[in-house]
């Protein structure tokens, strides 16, 4: 007994075998240093000479970890999205923005504890549209508010007769893609003097940017698909011909397909975006296995189990969304516009509809207007519901109010049906529609001022990837109804922090909604009680600090990782540039490009870097501008770890000569 505490205590360090993990995948070998140790039993040894050598070897075996880790630490940082200032933008420019200041937040922090001098860099890349407007689309560069480190970087579409100077929808975006990351590539590279640690790109077509800038320059590439278009849109696989001209979705799904395999981890909201539930499977699980004929079938497009998968859920900004019983930080400033916007019975280019009760709570939801956001099917239960109408009036901010001053497809049809709907069950004086509004703080304010009312925010989407406007409510303290599609479903406990509803049954969601206002107006404490758990479940799980932190030791181990698995990653890296070259491409070219005359005028112009001038006969030729020096390729702070810790070789007697 002696013997054996004696041997548990007391390791024979000449006789450790070190286990390799069976359960780990192989990425995450380097685990395997670190692993159980088993020691074979036996008497005690002194310390020795060979035990001093070999702990002298593990412990350079840590040191380069840990210089691994410190060279991985993500202090530049690029985010590709694409969509900006127009109707198919929905929460992105918000979600990208508030993303940003948290990133570059942790990141000073990190520097700070490490007692280091250096600065990171941010750039969220986009595209650059000459005819901005009225916005800053036109601006190159340009500072991000709030943030120190940070920058907006455009760069423009291009074709062959020159730049694309027009706002091109999502669906119609993707011939000019390779250009753009070519392009891309080499402004990030140019800004940043050297390349970048980490590449996170959005949507579909950032995330495919990504890909090919990632694999250009050999860096790590996380991937956020916010929502796919696969499963917004019920049977588009199958069905993909019929949509096809109208959507593109051959396309769109295979730089899905491409953009997943090649990055090298996939961050989502919830654990439904990846596996689903019971009865529905998951965003990323229905790319599984899939076919759309006569085009191709994926019988392995992505496998859900991979541990690339990651789940960081995105908070709002607190300074801006904060709860309504906070009076002294409230914007009141914005008091006499909100009143004007819920309130006035002139109708005009801002809002439509008008509210006779002022009494009455109301029920509130804002979105893009669309069908997979469902406003008009939220407009449909209320005007059919007349024991809600009696209840509450209903206030919506979506979209423009006139289908002549829209370009997107989606959003004229919406609009048509939305007016419709409000004539078809008469409305006028229970209904207040509003346009988009883009300025976050009196958003915010009007979020409280609902919450003064003792309203409701309703969110009635078909399927929501995740919901940042029922993040935004749950923080301005007001009880919500939110889809049971999609994420949505994870950041409500029901009955508790707020309610789910089924966007496919209106009769059954707008009983459910009844029937809180009835008990509310009964018990006014019930009212209250819903609000505070709402709150007390965002602090718990979803705010922009918890997520940057996820996100950059993401960041840091999957490039660890990368450094591991070169051989595996080339040979996958090989398909996938097979894939592209062979599909997409080809698939890229149905699409119609879009053409103008002062592409047609930039074409017939000298190209950039060039001038002309006449020689003796009169003629006119191309004469190159010299170029700047190539800038270096390496991160600053990969240059100063090489220069501490790469060996210097010793100068030969020749070369001491020569000079």
């Amino acid at each position: 007994m002696a013997a054996a505490s004696a041997s548990c205590l007391f390791l024979d360090w000449t006789k450790i075998r070190v286990q390799k993990p069976t359960n780990i995948p192989r990425m995450t070998g380097f685990l395997a240093i670190i692993a159980p140790v088993s020691v074979v039993g036996s008497p005690l040894y002194s310390v020795s000479a060979e035990i001093r050598r070999s702990w002298s070897r593990v412990a350079r075996v840590l040191v380069l970890i840990r210089i691994q880790l410190v060279i991985q630490a993500d202090y530049g940082l690029v985010l590709f999205a694409f969509h900006g200032n127009q109707p198919d933008t929905g929460g992105q420019v918000v979600y990208i923005l508030d993303q940003v200041r948290a990133f570059e937040e942790e990141l000073l922090q990190r520097i700070k504890l490490m007692g280091l001098s250096i600065k990171p860099q941010i750039l969220v890349v986009t595209r650059l549209i000459p005819d901005a407007k009225g916005t800053k689309c036109n601006q190159e560069l340009e500072p991000i508010f709030n943030t120190n480190h940070s920058h907006i970087l455009r760069v423009p579409f291009r074709t062959e007769t020159g730049v694309l100077r027009q706002w091109v929808s999502r669906f119609d975006i993707y011939p000019y893609l390779e250009r753009y990351a070519q392009d891309a590539a080499a402004t990030i590279v140019d800004h940043m003097e050297g390349k970048p640690d980490l590449i996170i790109g959005n949507y579909s077509d950032g995330n495919l940017v990504a890909s090919l800038v990632s694999t250009k320059l050999g860096i790590t590439q996380g991937t956020i698909a916010h929502a796919l278009e696969k499963t917004k849109y019920e049977d588009s696989d199958v069905n993909w011909k019929e949509l096809d001209q109208k959507y593109h979705f051959s396309c769109q799904f295979t730089a899905d397909m491409i953009a997943m395999n090649t990055s090298d981890f996939i961050i989502t909201s919830t654990y439904q975006e990846i596996a689903g539930r019971k009865d529905k499977p998951g965003q990323y699980e229905s790319h599984y296995a899939f076919t759309m004929p006569g085009l191709c079938r994926y019988a392995t497009g992505i496998n859900v189990f991979d541990p690339k998968f990651n789940i960081a859920a995105p908070g709002a900004d607190q300074t801006v969304y904060f709860p309504y019983t906070q009076k002294q930080k409230r914007f009141t400033n914005f008091n006499p516009e909100i009143e004007e916007l819920l309130y006035s019975n002139v109708e005009n280019e801002e809002h439509v509809g008008y509210l006779a009760d002022r009494k009455k709570p109301i029920i509130f939801s804002m979105a893009r207007l669309d069908t997979v956001k469902n406003i008009t099917g939220l407009v449909e239960w209320y005007g059919k519901n007349k024991r809600l109408r009696d209840l509450v009036n209903l206030v919506v901010v979506a979209g423009l109010l006139d289908p002549s001053k829209s370009k997107d497809r989606e959003e004229i049809k919406e609009i048509n049906k939305m007016k419709s709907l409000i004539q078809k069950y008469q409305l006028t004086g229970q209904i207040r529609w509003i346009r988009a509004q883009t300025d976050r703080n009196r958003n915010s304010e009007l979020y409280r001022c609902i919450a003064d009312t003792k309203g409701a925010f309703v969110q009635p989407a078909l399927y929501e990837a995740f919901g940042l406007t029922v993040i935004e409510a749950m923080n301005c303290g007001l009880p919500t109804f939110a889809t049971n599609q999609g994420g949505p479903a994870e950041i409500i406990v029901d009955g508790v922090s707020g309610f789910h509803i089924n966007p496919l049954n209106g009769d059954e969601s707008s009983n459910k909604i009844a029937e809180f206002f009835e008990k509310c107006r009964d018990d006014p404490s019930y009212w209250n009680k819903v609000s505070t758990d709402g709150l007390k479940r965002i602090m718990e799980c979803y705010t922009w600090k918890i997520y940057a932190t996820r996100v950059l030791n993401m960041g840091s181990m999957y490039g660890f990782w990368k450094q591991l698995n070169k051989e595996e990653k080339l040979a996958k890296q090989r398909y996938l540039q097979l894939f592209y070259n062979l599909q997409f491409r080809r698939l890229a070219k149905t699409v119609l490009i879009q053409t103008d005359p002062a592409q047609k005028t930039a074409a017939q112009q000298p190209a950039a870097g060039t001038s002309t001038a006449s020689t003796a006969n009169g003629t006119a030729t191309a004469v190159v501008k010299k170029q700047p020096k190539e800038r270096r390729t390496q991160s600053r702070l990969k240059r100063v770890v090489t220069d501490l810790f790469a060996p210097k070789f010793p100068v030969s007697k020749a070369r001491r000569d020569s000079s």
